[in-house]
This record gives C-alpha cells, structure tokens and sequence, in this order.
C-alpha cells in the first residue's frame, strides 16, 4: 500500500502536537507553552518532522493578527483613548529603563552602542500573542489588567518601527525620509479613523445585510476586513498589528457583525497555535544544553529585571504596589517581535550568531515560562498579605 509522505507527517505532527498540549494541560500550563514545546519536540533538532519554519512562521503570523482583531472588536476606543498615560508614558519609559540597564551591563562588557540599543530594544518587547491569548484563557479579557496591558501591547506594536528604523541607520548610517513620510500620514489616518469610530454611534459595514444569511461569504468577508486593514498599515509603513486592531475596533462598532467573530474563531486558534509552533522550531537544543547555566540566567535576569521595570512604571502612574508587581509580571517575558529586532541586528553584524543563538533561546524560555512566573508573583503576592494586613489603597485586587 502507498503511502503519501507529506500526510504521514502531517498526520505524526498532529499527533505529536496534541500529545504534546495534552501533556501540558495535565501540568495545568497554558496551551501556549505545549505548542511551543511541540516545535521544539518536533522540529528539525528533535523528531524532525516538521522543518518548514518559514512557511509556519508566515501563517502563524495570521493567529497574531487574528488575535489584535478580536481583542479590538472587544475594546472601547474611548477607554482606550482616556488611559493615554499608561499606552504612551508608560511604554516610552519601559524601553528607556531597558536601554539603560543593557548601557550599564554592557559598560561592564565593552560593549558598543549600537549593541547595546539593539539589545535593550531586544528586552523591552513583551508578546502580544502570549499574553492577550493568556488573558483570554483566564477570564480577564474585561479585566483592569487586560486593558493596561493591551495599551502597553500595542504601543510597544508601533515602537517596533522607529526601532528597526535605528537599527537599519546604525548599520547603515542614514534615514529613509519616505518611509518616515508613509509612517507621519500613515499615524494621521489612524488617529482619524479611530475618531470617527469614537463620534460614530453605530456604523453599517457595506454589504452587511447581504452577508448576514451566508454562512461561507462571512468567512472572506471577516478575513478580508482583518487582512486589508493590515495590509493598508503595512503600506503606511506601521505595524499590520496596529491595522488588524483597528478593524477589528470598526468591525466592533458596527452594527450586525456578531457573525464575525463566530466565523474567525477557529482560524483565531489554528493560527495562533501554528506561530508558537514556528518558535519552538527555532530553538537549537544542542546550543540550549551546551549553555544551559547562561541561558537559565538570563532568563531568570530577565523575568525579574522586566518585571521591577513594569512594576515600578505601573507604580508611579498610580497603581498600589501589589496590582503592579501583578501586571508588571504579565508583561516580564520578551516577545515574538524582538525575534525580528534579533534577526536584523544578526544581518547588520551588530551582534555575532552565537548571540543570536543566545537571544533565540532567552526570548523561547521567558515565553514558556511566562505563565509559570505569573503564578509564582502572584502567590508571593498572598504569601505576603499574610504576612500583614493591606495598606489603604491595596484593596484593589491583583486581575481588578
């Protein structure tokens, strides 16, 4: 009997994934981490049966915008706008903190100024897919926390941008003055539409009743609202997240669109669960085990250290002390688009392959360990309410 070799891998790789996230659901850890333990298990250092990073990479990349789509469809753009300080101040001055304590290790280190931007850049991105997909998971989609961390998220989303930018004028030594032109009008046209939907009492999506009664034109109809206003940010020079978030915020505001969501969902989860897949395959174990004390300290320097740095930001803005050691520690892991910073930096020769090697392995180890840190701050955090009674102020509970 033939066999089709493509669909004995295919057939294996599931198999092997849901092996894999039934494992980690019986640990009580996320889906998350078991896919990214499923790359890693299969992937070209373990069982080798799945090898095409690139071409996962790309249609995970679709769960990540699916993602900002929902959470947009879900969010207040009034609220949104009203919490300007935490969205802005807050992720200007997380960043900053990052550079500056990448400055002082790499005093320490000699190390150049370009590197040292690149890595502290590298540190301040938290992971958009990680922690809105973990919020959802846990029932605080309509949470304090979700709300400031989505602010934060999306900020950190748009900052990407004049990062690359720095990072190609260090290689380089020059500024593309078109692409900052498509960016300027690219954030005006943003800033418009997002005050047109907060004027708007409720808006009606061309073709919306036609669409109501067809089950199979709601499914392009959802992804090309989604994937259009991704593609138009990208063509602005922003970040497809930002255009994804901001259909899915007019799609939200519309009338009749209750079928979107439905439609997406299971495409939400395949793809989301395919990009966690795509990090796990870049992990080189044999460079994991032949470094593991330098990688479990920097992983560890790195979950405390962001953690302190948000904590302290959330602190001074406002917050009592035990809800921004708790949001401080949603946002400690180092995101999928510092994957992008690393790679660029590797390509501009601001940092050797061993040092990309060591970041890959860093960023891989905070995402899966990610949740496993938010419950340890968390029960820390009891541990010492115990200890005494909370302060005026301190009533406010951890996911408020």
């Amino acid at each position: 009997m033939h066999y089709d070799p493509f669909m004995l891998e295919v057939v294996a790789a599931i198999l092997g994934i849901l092996g894999v996230a039934f494992v980690s659901r019986a640990l009580r850890q996320p889906h998350v981490v078991g896919y990214i333990a499923a790359g890693v298990v299969l992937g070209p250092n373990g069982l080798a049966l799945l090898s095409e990073r690139a071409t996962l990479s790309r249609i995970g990349e679709l769960g990540v915008l699916l993602l900002l789509f929902f959470i947009g469809m879900e969010t207040d753009p009034r609220e949104l706008v009203s919490r300007w300080r935490i969205t802005v101040v807050g992720t200007a001055v997380q960043v900053a903190a990052s550079v500056i304590c990448m400055w002082a290790v790499g005093s320490w280190l000699h190390w150049d100024l370009p590197r040292v931007l690149l890595l502290g850049f590298v540190v301040s991105l938290s992971s958009t897919a990680l922690v809105l997909n973990y919020l959802r998971d846990t029932g605080q989609t309509n949470a304090k926390i979700a709300r400031d961390a989505l602010g934060i998220l999306l900020a950190q989303d748009l900052a990407l941008i004049p990062m690359l930018i720095t990072v190609d004028y260090l290689a380089s030594g020059g500024v593309d003055r078109i692409t900052l032109g498509l960016q300027t009008a690219g954030a005006a046209l943003a800033v418009a539409l997002l005050v047109w939907i907060m004027r708007s009492p409720r808006l009606r999506l061309p073709l919306g009743r036609r669409l109501a009664k067809d089950r199979e034109l709601q499914v392009f109809a959802a992804f090309a609202i989604c994937l259009g206003f991704s593609l138009l940010a990208e063509a602005f020079a922003l970040s497809a997240s930002l255009g994804a978030f901001l259909a899915g915020m007019l799609v939200g505001a519309a009338r009749d669109t209750e079928w979107v969501s439905e439609r997406l969902e299971p495409f939400r989860v395949l793809f989301v669960a395919l990009f966690f897949i795509s990090v796990g395959l870049l992990v080189q174990l044999d460079f994991v085990l032949a470094h593991a004390l330098l990688v479990a300290s920097l992983t560890l320097a790195v979950l405390v250290g962001n953690t302190l740095i948000n904590a302290s930001i959330f602190r001074a803005l406002g917050d009592p002390w035990r809800y921004s050691f708790f949001a401080g520690a949603h946002l400690a892991q180092i995101g999928e688009f510092s994957f992008v910073l690393a790679a660029a930096g590797v390509g501009a020769a601001l940092i050797s392959n061993f040092e990309y090697q060591l970041i890959i392995a860093v960023i891989t180890a905070t995402l899966v360990l990610s949740p496993a840190w938010i419950a340890v701050v968390r029960r820390l955090q009891r541990w010492l309410r115990q200890l005494r009674p909370p302060r005026a102020g301190e009533s406010a509970g951890a996911g408020g």
